[in-house]
C-alpha cells in the first residue's frame, strides 16, 4: 500500500511560478522513477516530465526550458518547480511512481492538484 500526496497548486498570473510537491508514503516499497502528468477537461492526459532514481530526465517539449523536476530519494518525494507559466498550462497535474512491490512493477496515482495560469 502506497499513498501519493500531491501539494503546492494554486492560482497564479501568466509568467508567474508555482512549485508542486509530491510525498510517497508507505512500506516494503522501493520507488523506481517518478513523474508529473497533467490533464485539462476534455483532453487526454499528458506527460509533462519524469525522472529515473539516477535522475535521468525526460521533459515535454512544450515544458522543456520552463519546467525542472527533482527528487530526494531519502525523502521518497518529487517536485516540480514551474517558470515561466502560461494559461496553456492550466490542468490538473498527477504525480505518478513506479514502485517495486513484490517483486513487480506498479503505477501508483496521486489525487492531483489543480494549476490554474490566467492571462
Amino acid at each position: 500500500q502506497v499513498q501519493l500526496v500531491e501539494s503546492g497548486g494554486g492560482l497564479v498570473q501568466a509568467g508567474g511560478s508555482l512549485r508542486l510537491s509530491c510525498a510517497a508514503s508507505g512500506s516494503g516499497f522501493y520507488i523506481n522513477a517518478m513523474g508529473w502528468y497533467r490533464q485539462a477537461p476534455g483532453k487526454q492526459r499528458e506527460l509533462v516530465v519524469d525522472i529515473t532514481r539516477g535522475g535521468n530526465t525526460n521533459y515535454a517539449d512544450s515544458v522543456k526550458g520552463r519546467f525542472t523536476i527533482s527528487r530526494d530519494n531519502a525523502k521518497n518525494m518529487v517536485y516540480l518547480q514551474m517558470n515561466s507559466l502560461k494559461p496553456e498550462d492550466t490542468a490538473v497535474y498527477y504525480c505518478n511512481a513506479g514502485v517495486l512491490m513484490d517483486r513487480r512493477l506498479r503505477d501508483y496515482w496521486g489525487q492531483g492538484t489543480q494549476v490554474t495560469v490566467s492571462s
